[in-house]
């Protein structure tokens, strides 16, 4: 749905309809089940599937977040009547997020697994909430502090997925990690 709304916008074929009321807690299926941070799953890249497949499945739910906040950015602060290169540059990143978001999904079932499989932490949402009326606060920490640390971690990520010979889930950190460096030029511009 986010890659259909940043095309049909793109392509003049629909336009967004802004309005003051934006919800605390994003749209969300039940799955997966949210859990205090201190009990997800442990991300340990081993030869063994379980602990690539908890990694993967802890990025995708990053990446799921990161739409969020990239739809939430382009909504709720595009009311401050900012120009409208503002919000498609906001909905470009969110069609950024989903295609990482399908690529890391797609990458789970191949270990036989998907995404939901795992309980995971609703913490980058709830960051989120202290930035709901601070753009600048919001440009601060989404972008520029919660982008700019996946940069400092996905090569290393690379590294240690490539070196028990998941060159699959190499490729997809590191088209993730390219794409970052846009967003982050977003967040500053």
């Amino acid at each position: 749905m986010t890659r259909a709304l940043f095309k049909g916008v793109n392509d003049g074929q629909c336009s967004c309809v802004l309005t003051y009321l934006f919800p605390d807690r994003t749209g969300r299926p039940n799955k997966p089940e949210l859990i205090a941070l201190k009990h997800v799953t442990r991300r340990r890249i081993s030869t063994g599937s379980t602990g690539r497949v908890a990694l993967l499945h802890a990025i995708a739910h990053i990446v799921l977040n990161a739409i969020d906040l990239a739809l939430d950015i382009a909504g709720r602060h595009a009311t401050y009547g900012l120009h409208f290169d503002f919000v498609r540059d906001w909905l470009f990143v969110a069609h950024d997020e989903a295609k990482h978001f399908l690529l890391l999904s797609d990458r789970l079932e191949s270990p036989n697994s998907f995404y939901s499989a795992l309980p995971a932490h609703n913490g980058l949402w709830e960051a989120a909430l202290g930035t709901r009326d601070d753009l600048a606060g919001r440009l601060a920490i989404a972008p520029l502090v919660l982008e700019a640390s996946e940069l400092d971690v996905t090569p290393q990520l690379i590294d240690k997925v490539k070196s028990v010979s998941d060159e699959a889930s190499a490729k997809v950190l590191q088209i993730i990690m390219e794409d970052k460096v846009g967003h982050l030029a977003t967040g500053k511009r």
